[in-house]
């Protein structure tokens, strides 16, 4: 496996407007991402964990490594769930499932946006499935992944200011319940 490259995006940089402007993506995508893959590639030259995937550097890492892979992979799964004309809601399995472990859609959408909102610093809200295919609903820190406890990602929203700041500046809350306009549940749905 050679170096990481930047992820190309599934759709046009306004696309996702007005939930998140292109000027967002084009810092987000275009700069905070790129510096990750740019960092990750700089300090795995020489490394004992150079070729190894994404995934494995997430789960071996440690420090600076681990901050710039696991940034990539939560970033790559982020942009990938998002699309301009999305299917709205989750059908099969995952609605299935959805309505089995928190009741409904929207008291899952409720509690996925509360622990959004209420995850202290910056950081992601993830739902994930555990191994038995039970749903959960985790907070991770800085460039945490579910994968790490276990668990198979799913959906994520990311909540470090420069995923909102330029569009929503400090309503984090905002940001989170808009973003439901533009998930892909046919992206999510694959992921299960």
């Amino acid at each position: 496996m050679g170096k990481f490259e930047l992820m190309v995006l599934p759709y046009a940089a306004e696309a996702l407007e007005p939930v998140i402007s292109k000027e967002t993506i084009a810092f987000h995508h275009g700069k905070h991402l790129a510096g990750y893959v740019n960092n990750l590639n700089a300090l795995l030259e020489g490394s004992p964990l150079a070729g190894f995937s994404l995934e494995e550097i997430v789960l071996k890492a440690e420090g600076g490594m681990l901050n710039n892979a696991g940034q990539i992979l939560n970033h790559n799964l982020y942009f990938g769930q998002f699309s301009g004309s999305p299917k709205s809601a989750p059908t099969g399995k995952l609605a299935e499932a959805i309505a089995r472990d928190f009741g409904s859609f929207e008291a899952f959408k409720d509690e996925f946006q509360k622990k959004g909102a209420t995850l202290f610093g910056s950081g992601w809200v993830w739902l994930s499935a555990d191994k038995e295919g039970k749903l959960v609903i985790t907070q991770e820190t800085n460039a945490a992944n579910p994968i790490q406890k276990g668990l198979k990602p799913l959906l994520t929203f990311d909540v470090w200011e420069h995923a909102y700041y330029l569009d929503y500046q400090n309503r984090r809350p905002d940001h989170l319940a808009a973003l439901w306009q533009i998930v892909d549940w046919a992206v999510v749905e694959s992921r299960l």
